[in-house]
């Protein structure tokens, strides 16, 4: 089977990559910008909070290996949905949480899982994560690009992205690239 697409914006995209690359089933993660009205913005903009952009990460997955609702299973619980336009201390509507869908089933699977995790009460508040359909995607500097991979050492990612690769290696073990 081909290849589906996912877009999502969880915060950091340094952080919301370093997760899905290390998923069977995703052949490619591209760290990048949506859901604003500037085109071809730089990170610098983007930074500002003015152009409107989400920070996002743009996945190609084979649905025979991970489905879009295992997608969001992951993506609810290593990234806090219940503050608006913030992750931790990053704070700005380019952290906020959202799910661009490209299909409709992908838009009604996203209220579907949101609708079980608040059920659920997986999280002390409610779900505030956008579900909008997908605009255009930019891609980010290359220098983004595998960013935890190629700066593990980095302050930034060294404080918060392992604590995320703990939580999706102890809940999504049998998920895990080898």
């Amino acid at each position: 089977m081909a290849c589906e697409t996912a877009t999502l914006a969880g915060g950091c995209f340094w952080c919301v990559e370093a997760v899905y690359r290390a998923l069977q089933g995703v052949e490619s993660v591209q760290s990048g910008y949506m859901g604003g009205q500037t085109p071809h913005p730089t990170y610098e903009e983007v930074c500002t909070g003015r152009t409107g952009h989400a920070e996002v990460v743009h996945l190609a997955f084979d649905p025979d290996q991970i489905s879009f609702r295992e997608i969001l299973d992951v993506f609810f619980t290593t990234h806090d949905p219940t503050t608006p336009n913030r992750q931790g201390g990053d704070v700005g509507t380019q952290y906020r949480s959202a799910i661009f869908y490209h299909t409709p089933e992908q838009a009604e699977t996203a209220q579907q899982v949101i609708a079980a995790f608040n059920a659920e009460r997986h999280w002390p508040g409610p779900i505030v994560t956008e579900v909008t359909p997908v605009s255009t995607f930019y891609k980010a500097e290359d220098y983004h690009q595998d960013y935890y991979t190629n700066n593990p050492q980095q302050p930034y990612c060294s404080a918060l992205i392992p604590p995320k690769l703990a939580k999706l290696r102890q809940k999504f073990a049998e998920k895990l690239k080898q």
